[in-house]
């Protein structure tokens, strides 16, 4: 099924004074744009393609909300890097995303289920199914969610060098009931994942969705690295793949 467009959806942030969310297309444009990396406002006018003052103007609108911050361009003291400076929580959507019904999704794999771990699977699944078809989008939580696990687990995890460490994050995945990893290549680090936790039996989203299972594995390659890292997941079952993939690589920088 088609996503709906990211930038019509109301976004949801989490500031230091609080939650705070954001109904504009044009801010939820500049957002999407600044998720990328640090821009200028000339840059970020060349790419929305609005006037100067519009962008002023919400830009203005969005630092005042402590969703987004600025520091002078190391380049060129006359400018302003803008960059994001909150949490994304997630997003909400008039659409229906999904177009299963939930009750079915119940039947066919909580009631039926004799399995308590598979009950439990499947009533995760329940409710994040039941959250879509609201239009409500939490992504964003889960992904944090997983970054700490990683981070928390790494002690465990961690090996002599990079390769046991693949190994070890094999095992857990396996031990924990998580799905079958198999470490494709490691210059990239790819990871594919196989009878996937997450979501192997999700509705078709057109999308990855395996928000929980990126963090927990940036959690632990930062972790290992002394850096910030991305695990981009380039397949997923719940956009008609046959496995979940994941690449590890260096954190875009924000400013």
């Amino acid at each position: 099924m088609a996503n709906t467009n990211t930038e019509s959806r109301i976004k949801i942030f989490s500031t230091k004074t609080g939650v705070n969310v954001v109904q504009s297309p044009i801010k939820a444009q500049i957002l999407s744009i600044l998720k990328e990396g640090g821009m200028s406002g000339s840059q970020i006018v060349s790419s929305t393609k609005r006037s100067k003052s519009t962008i002023s103007a919400h830009l203005q609108d969005l630092e005042d909300a402590g969703i987004i911050d600025w520091v002078i361009d190391p380049d060129d003291r006359r400018r302003k890097i803008y960059y994001i400076n909150s949490k994304f929580l997630g997003d909400l959507s008039s659409t229906r995303e999904i177009e299963n019904d939930v009750n079915d999704l119940l039947e066919e794999y909580v009631v039926q289920s004799e399995d308590p771990f598979n009950f439990f699977r499947f009533m995760f699944r329940a409710i994040r199914v039941a959250l879509l078809d609201e239009g409500i989008n939490i992504d964003p939580i889960l992904h944090n969610a997983g970054v700490k696990v990683g981070k928390t687990f790494y002690k465990k995890l961690k090996g002599q060098d990079v390769n046991e460490l693949a190994r070890n994050i094999a095992l857990f995945w396996e031990t924990n009931k998580l799905g079958n990893i198999q470490i494709k290549s490691m210059n990239p680090i790819i990871i594919q994942a196989y009878d996937c936790f997450e979501c192997e039996d999700l509705p078709q989203l057109g999308r990855p969705a395996c928000a929980f299972d990126s963090g927990l594995l940036e959690g632990v390659f930062s972790n290992y690295y002394g850096q910030e890292v991305e695990a981009e997941e380039t397949k997923c079952y719940a956009q008609g793949d046959d496995f979940c993939q994941f690449v590890i690589k260096p954190l875009k920088s924000k400013e």
